[in-house]
């Protein structure tokens, strides 16, 4: 843990060195900076983690942004927090030496709902995005240039809190933008 950065969270440096991606691991509501450490291992194993633990609390349990009610985000804290978290990472980049146009986000839930508002306001953070149960975040005035960001959005069909109707939505949006989508 690195005090100089804004999140308490976990680095993991790559464990070769020729290794390149930082997978950006974002939990979802009441996780927190360990939970998707296994993930990010298995899913890549030689690459680094960075693993930031949000910082709003829900009833004790912390997110990454508030939301108003279940599904409906406050939209303004979302954006304030979605650069504070772009930020962070580019913060990190420097700190821990690695290279920051490598880095694809896994975030689950409220994490991957953050990720895909990086996508949206902030293009540049991320190279790629594994999106676990995502919503729409928001949706900008100006789309972004996605060209070619590949974007996995894995979502249930039966999944009683994001309908199939959202993971939809965002396809939409996110193909609009450029990004290369496949949903799951």
């Amino acid at each position: 843990m690195a005090n100089s950065l804004s999140y308490v969270h976990r680095f993991v440096p790559a464990s070769d060195e020729a290794q390149q991606t930082t997978l950006l691991l974002l939990h979802g509501t009441g996780g927190n900076a360990d939970d998707l450490l296994p993930l990010g291992a298995e899913l890549l194993s030689d690459a680094a983690l960075l693993s930031p633990q949000g910082d709003v609390s829900e009833n004790g349990m912390p997110r990454f942004f508030r939301r108003l009610a279940e599904g409906v985000f406050d939209v303004p804290n979302l954006k304030e927090k979605t650069h504070q978290l772009a930020d962070f990472v580019q913060g990190a980049a420097q700190e821990y030496d690695f290279d920051a146009q490598r880095v694809i986000a896994i975030g689950f839930s409220n994490g991957a709902n953050i990720a895909a508002s990086l996508l949206l306001l902030r293009p540049e953070i991320l190279a790629g995005a594994v999106l676990l149960r995502p919503m729409v975040p928001l949706v900008p005035e100006t789309l972004p240039d996605l060209s070619d960001v590949p974007v996995l959005l894995a979502a249930g069909t039966r999944d009683p809190r994001v309908s199939l109707d959202e993971t939809e939505r965002l396809e939409a949006l996110l193909t609009q933008a450029g990004a290369k989508v496949a949903v799951h």
